[in-house]
């Protein structure tokens, strides 16, 4: 009765967003079935064995304290010690056949229905996760281009394999996206890959599995699997250049703190804030696509004024917003920022209140990251609250 009351208030763990008996693609569900079968297995062993235990406690104990002598001792028999053996191998091979089978299964990628794999390039650093796709190059000027990258938020076609390739930009990190396929490590100057397939369109929750500094807990990553024509009207609307907004004729208005809120920063398990608490049931996918278009209050004074300040401020020494200021490469690229649904490695969810927290106090969200350490620190930047509430509407603009 107790196991069944526990087992009863396990299942939000059970089929939670990083678990993996609850699985939406054929790699996942390959790993879920090697693992119920070893349970199985082991399961059955242990019945057996503690069967026997039980057996021999219960039938030969000593009931009378009388003290009596064992009965005799012999050495063995034969026909036991070598069916015990057999058994061995056998539920060893039960075991070992479906591992070489999932095993291969997760290494080969497949040609699906609808033709080759799509591919991407997935590359961790501390502690954020680049995506480029290299078939959707972006025009670079003059002449120039390079493939569509983005940051901590994975997009692909739901349906089809998807063949990633997984490097590293300094230490060892583990891709895992529990309901999609199990863990792959990238390891320096080792080339690596892994395939996942989302069954439906869905939101998946991904994170680094592999312990690569002071906060590798909150390095996660988010996989959007969308329809193949959302998809595609998603990829065409990445290759874009920075959207941007015209900054009106007469002079900007004095920036008050009233244009962003402040708010207690607070997560609980997966990194949420109160917006994405207080939905309830409404499927995250679509919270993703709410995202997407710009928001209808925003102020293109504040803007241009985010926007003189992402150039003062050193920002564009390490991030690229395409078609605007900003060529660097060490962070992420921000090109298409504010569309995505969370920002600081998938840890926090991109609300103005959140950002505004990143960017005004990085060190204290995710302590030693780069953006604070070879950033703010060599560079002496500062912020005050109307800097930061302006390059909050900047880059909330970024859609």
């Amino acid at each position: 009765m107790a196991l069944g009351l526990s087992l009863s208030g396990c299942k939000s763990w059970l089929d939670g967003f990083q678990s993996t008996l609850s699985v939406d693609g054929p790699v996942a569900r390959s790993q879920r079935q090697l693992f119920y079968t070893t349970c199985y297995v082991t399961f059955a062993i242990f019945l057996v064995v503690g069967g026997v235990l039980a057996y021999a406690t219960i039938r030969f104990k000593d009931r009378g304290h009388t003290g009596a002598e064992p009965p005799p001792q012999s050495h063995g028999n034969p026909l036991v010690e070598i069916g015990l053996i057999l058994a061995s191998v056998l539920l060893l091979v039960i075991i070992a056949v479906p591992t070489l089978r999932a095993i291969w299964f997760a290494y080969d990628v497949p040609i699906g229905e609808k033709g080759q794999a799509y591919e991407v390039v997935a590359t961790g650093s501390q502690w954020w996760w680049k995506f480029e796709y290299p078939n959707a190059p972006v025009k670079l000027a003059p002449t120039g281009e390079m493939p569509l990258a983005t940051a901590n938020e994975l997009v692909i076609p739901a349906g089809r394999p998807v063949h990633i390739e997984l490097r590293t930009a300094d230490v060892i990190h583990s891709f895992w996206v529990p309901k999609l396929a199990g863990k792959v490590d990238m390891i320096p100057n080792r080339a690596n890959h892994i395939w996942l397939q989302a069954d439906q369109p869905g939101y998946f929750y991904g994170q680094c599995a592999q312990f690569c500094g002071d906060s590798h807990a909150v390095m996660r990553f988010r996989v959007i699997a969308l329809e193949e024509k959302e998809f595609a009207g998603w990829l065409a609307k990445q290759t874009q250049p920075a959207r941007s907004v015209a900054a009106p004729a007469v002079s900007a208005p004095a920036i008050t703190r009233s244009h962003v809120v402040f708010a207690v920063f607070r997560q609980n398990q997966f990194g949420f804030g109160p917006e994405w608490e207080s939905d309830g049931p409404t499927p995250l996918l679509d919270l993703w696509r709410a995202q997407q278009p710009p928001d209808k209050d925003e102020d293109p004074a504040l803007i241009a004024r985010g926007r003189a300040l992402f150039q003062a401020k050193t920002c564009v020494s390490c991030h690229t917003v395409r078609g605007q200021e900003g060529v660097g490469i060490i962070g992420p690229d921000l090109t298409h920022v504010g569309a995505r649904t969370t920002i600081a490695g998938g840890l926090l969810e991109n609300t103005p209140e959140q950002l505004a927290r990143w960017i005004g106090h990085p060190e204290q969200v995710k302590p030693g990251n780069k953006m604070y350490v070879t950033g703010y620190v060599p560079n002496h930047v500062t912020l005050d609250p109307d800097e930061v509430t302006a390059l909050v509407a900047y880059l909330r603009s970024l859609k």
